[in-house]
This record gives C-alpha cells, sequence and structure tokens, in this order.
C-alpha cells in the first residue's frame, strides 16, 4: 500500500507537511508506525524543522548518517545556513549514486532549483515514479523559469492519475494564480478551504489566500487574511511582504512593512529585487540632466 494514500500510514502527517503545518509535523507520533515508514516520517520531521528555523539542530542530528534520505536532508540544511555550494555538491553526488531515492529526487530537487540549478533540479525530479511531491516541484521549477505552457502540462497529467490529491490541487492552484482570469477564484477557493479549517489552516495558507484575494481585487479580505497570519506568527516573512505590497497597492505607507521585513528577512526577494531596482533606477537617472528653459 502506497503509506501517501488515504489510507496509508504517512497520510496526515504528509498532508500536515503540505499545508505549511510545520509544529504538527514536528510533534506529529511515529511511534506507531511500521519499520518501514518510520524514515520517511523522520525525513519529513527533519525537513520540517529546516522550515521553522532550525538548521543547524537538523544538521547536528544527521551528522554521520549513512542513509541517502538522511545525506540529502543534511544538504538541505547546509542550504538554510548559506552555505549552498556545499550542499550542491552532497546533492550531486547522491545524484549519482542514489538518483532513483524518491527522497534525493525531492530534497535534492529542491535543493538544486534553490540554487539556481533549474536543469539539473529537472533532471533528478523527472526520474520519479509516481511521486506527486516531485510532480509538484517540477511544477514549481517550470513557473520559476516562465514556462507556464510546461507546468499547465505537469500539472494535467497528475491530474489524471492523482484526482483530488491535496498536492494537485496545490499545484494546479499555483498555476492557476499564474495563469490568471477565472483561474484566480479557483485558487481561491483551494486556499480558502486549506486556510478557514481548524484542521488545516497555517500561516502559508492564510498568506496563500491573501495573494488571492490580491488578485481579485479584494483588498480588505486579503488584508483581514494576512492579519490573521501575523497573529498566528508576528514574524512570517511572506505575511509581512505581502502587507507590503498591499500597502502600496491602496496608497499606504508601506515604511513600516518595509522596516519589519528588512529585520526578520533582510536578504528577503522581494527586499533584494527592490534594491536591484533602485541601483538600476539611480544608473539611468545620471544619463539625464535637467533642461533647464530661460
Amino acid at each position: 500500500m502506497d503509506p501517501y494514500s488515504a489510507e496509508g500510514e504517512l497520510i496526515n502527517i504528509h498532508n500536515h507537511f503540505h499545508q505549511g503545518q510545520y509544529q504538527e509535523v514536528i510533534d506529529f507520533d511515529t511511534s506507531a508506525l511500521s519499520s518501514e515508514n518510520a524514515l520517511p516520517a523522520r525525513v519529513l520531521q527533519l525537513r520540517a524543522r529546516v522550515a521553522l528555523g532550525q538548521a543547524e539542530d537538523v544538521l547536528a542530528d544527521v551528522q554521520g548518517e549513512s542513509e541517502p534520505e538522511l545525506e540529502a536532508v543534511g544538504a538541505l540544511a547546509e542550504q538554510a545556513l548559506g552555505r549552498s555550494e556545499a550542499a550542491v555538491k552532497t546533492i550531486q553526488k547522491l545524484a549519482e549514486t542514489a538518483a532513483d531515492n524518491a527522497t534525493v529526487q525531492v530534497v535534492g530537487g529542491t535543493v538544486l532549483q534553490a540554487a539556481g540549478n533549474s536543469e539539473e533540479a529537472l533532471a533528478l525530479l523527472s526520474q520519479h515514479q509516481g511521486n506527486l511531491e516531485a510532480v509538484a516541484l517540477i511544477v514549481q521549477t517550470h513557473l520559476q523559469q516562465n514556462r507556464n505552457d510546461l507546468a499547465v502540462k505537469e500539472v494535467a497529467a497528475a491530474r489524471r492519475w492523482a484526482q483530488d490529491s491535496l498536492l494537485v490541487n496545490l499545484a494546479e492552484s499555483w498555476v492557476g494564480l499564474r495563469l490568471g482570469g477565472e483561474k484566480y477564484q479557483q485558487a481561491f477557493y483551494v486556499y480558502e478551504e486549506l486556510a478557514q479549517a481548524p484542521a488545516t489552516s497555517s500561516v502559508r495558507s492564510l498568506v496563500s489566500q491573501a495573494v488571492a484575494e490580491l488578485h481579485l481585487g479584494r483588498t480588505e479580505e486579503a488584508e483581514q487574511a494576512l492579519e490573521q497570519a501575523l497573529k498566528k506568527e508576528p514574524e512570517f516573512a511572506e505575511a509581512i511582504a505581502n502587507l507590503l505590497v498591499l500597502s502600496v497597492i491602496t496608497g499606504k505607507d508601506a515604511t513600516e512593512f518595509t522596516t519589519s521585513l528588512a529585520k526578520v528577512d533582510p536578504q528577503h526577494p522581494f527586499l533584494t529585487d527592490l534594491a536591484e531596482k533602485s541601483e538600476l533606477f539611480d544608473k539611468a537617472a545620471t544619463k539625464y540632466k535637467a533642461k533647464v528653459s530661460t
């Protein structure tokens, strides 16, 4: 039996992870799991700890372990600590010796894509055998490459054999937010259902709901969802970043959120992109001189 199927042992911890409920993953009781599912559950818990900023502890936990799954998680922790080059080297070695390992494919693909090695990531992920998490990462990678067409095809193919899987619904929603139009509303339904149900709600699903609301022009509802997210986790960078965007859209002063974001995540993509754009603007401005008419 597939441990991630509706009847499988890992369905709940797996769903917690992909719903962004990382603390629930860490707290999940794994004592009753069968021996073959103990390692996959441990991997999910270690990945959740990395997501919650505990990369140093995770690295210490897996040090000296020989399982390729745990070596891959160690690389993920290395990358979270800013040691991207070392992380990529570890994954590249694992890709030579354990490319058929599902965890190596997924975690390795995550590390490679985050390092900007999209083609390597896709080459590793494409070796999966019916792994929905690999499918979801392939979709994310194609979207980051601005290959919406390939992302659409990947989701459509997965929908044929995975039906109403959580990961397929999420992947379809990511694509919907990129395509726009009526797809915005469809994505909103998925995120709202996750965000507003107590059993599935997380700061990440609330932010996702807010993003869908923004695309639909519902700024008040977006603000409410983002405020809900910050009540759960006051320093969640993505909530702050989207409140910053919301402030700009609605014509409000965004200084407070810019300062807050710089404090909690100085290297946040929004801030680095803003700095790059500001620098380009300043360079362009030096080419022009004001003309004074007399």
